[in-house]
This record gives C-alpha cells, structure tokens and sequence, in this order.
C-alpha cells in the first residue's frame, strides 16, 4: 500500500482516515439499531448464539470503541508512514474480539450451572448491582491505572513497535489489550445493564471517549463512585432507574437464528 503514501500528502492521509474511522463507526451504529430492533434491552439478554453474539459484538464494538481509538490511529499514520493503519485497526478489533469471546463464555457458564440465581425475578438485581459495584471499584485498580495511561499518551509505544503489515497488527492488538484493560470495568457495568441497549451502549461509549480525553484520576474516580452507587440503587431499587429496562417475563425471538 505505498501508493497511500505518494498520492496522498500527511496531513490529507491523516483527514481520510479519521473521516473513514467515524464513518465506519456511524455505519455500525445504523447496523445495530437495525438489528437490536424490537429486542429485550435489559440486564440478562440472551445472547443467542456464538456466530450471532461475535458478529453483533463487534459491531458495537466499532460503534463504540473506533470514535475513541481515532486520536491514536491517527498517530500511527503519522509516525509509521507505512499505510498499514487498517492493519493496526484490525488488530485493534482481534483485541475486542477476545475480550467477546471471554464474555460469552462466561456468560454460558454461569447460565448452565446457576441459572435460577441469576434471574431477575430471583437475586437478578443484586447480581447486576454487584457487578456495576464491582466495575467501580475496579476503577480503582493499578491495572486500570496503566491501562488508562497508555491509551492516553501511547507515543512511546507507536515510536518502538515492530515493523511492517504483521507488525502493525501485533501492535494494533497488543493497543487494544491495552484499551480492554481500560475499559473492562466499564464492559461490566455495560452487561450488567443491558449489554443489547442503544442507551447504555451511548453512555458507557461517551465514558470511554471523555475518560480517555481528560487527564489526572479525578473523573475515573468520580466514576468509580457512581458504579458503586448505582449497583446499590439498582440492588434495592431497580425499577425506579432511569434508562434501566425491566427484563421481560417471557423471552422474545431475538433473530437468534441469523
């Protein structure tokens, strides 16, 4: 892909990019509206099978995730000068990936051996209230510290990676491990809400582009105490959470055989 580099001068390589990053994200948020149409957005969605859960999965995850992750691509087109950016991108995305892949079999586990504890008419409330408690104070983690510090200034990592197509997917991969480790807290409270809802989908992309955006610990610590202090409300009181939808009695056909 040299010829990216002749026809088009830095600063026009740097404009296309960033116009197709937001692009392709406008274009997965039209994708999921589409397809979570009609479909039970509250905490303990079905998530249907493998191939259906992966191919939704990383639609939101470029809805969500490309928007934030554009200032460093658009450093790495800068500095590598290579026109491998969309190399970095899908690493970037085989980092998200796994992350789903984790997620969902999680969640197969514990629907096969506790279901009955984790439906909402049961300890459901108090099963989501912890996990958004516990997305909160993972905030608090040195992990989360690092994560959050290399998402945020990861210059010297851009300047050192390796070299060429493969290289720029390993570094595209090892940024997204990285981003997950940043964000998982947030991916949490995000399933614990309702991991098919367009509104906790807006809220928790907005966290991640601001959190990412400012710098010092004050807003992840601002943020650690609401996850806290909504699990507990969620707990005691989840009908009366704005934006939470109560989940359905019966569940619906949610196009799992797509």
């Amino acid at each position: 892909m040299k010829w990216f580099s002749v026809v088009f001068p830095l600063r026009e390589r740097q404009v296309l990019v960033a116009v197709s990053l937001l692009g392709a994200a406008l274009c997965a948020w039209i994708v999921c509206v589409e397809r979570m149409r009609g479909m039970d957005a509250g905490p303990g969605t079905d998530l249907g099978g493998l191939g259906w859960f992966l191919g939704i999965w990383l639609t939101m995850m470029a809805a969500m995730m490309l928007p934030s992750v554009a200032p460093t691509v658009l450093l790495f087109a800068s500095i590598r000068n290579e026109g491998h950016v969309w190399a970095f991108v899908v690493g970037y995305m085989l980092a998200w990936t796994g992350y789903g892949l984790i997620a969902y079999a999680v969640y197969r586990v514990v629907r096969a051996w506790a279901p009955s504890s984790v439906a909402w008419d049961a300890q459901g409330p108090w099963v989501a209230g912890g996990a958004l408690a516990t997305a909160g104070l993972y905030q608090l983690t040195p992990v989360k510290r690092a994560c959050l510090r290399h998402c945020r200034s990861p210059l010297h990592f851009l300047f050192h990676g390796p070299a060429g197509r493969v290289g720029a997917v390993r570094m595209g991969t090892a940024h997204g491990g990285y981003c997950v480790g940043c964000c998982t807290g947030l991916m949490v409270a995000l399933f614990a809400l309702g991991v098919m809802s367009l509104f906790w989908m807006a809220v928790v992309a907005g966290v991640v582009a601001v959190e990412k955006a400012l710098r010092g610990q004050a807003f992840s610590l601002m943020l650690a105490v609401a996850l806290v202090g909504l699990g507990i409300w969620i707990g005691v009181s989840p009908a009366s959470v704005p934006g939470l939808e109560q989940p359905k009695e019966k569940p619906m056909d949610m196009g799992l055989s797509r």
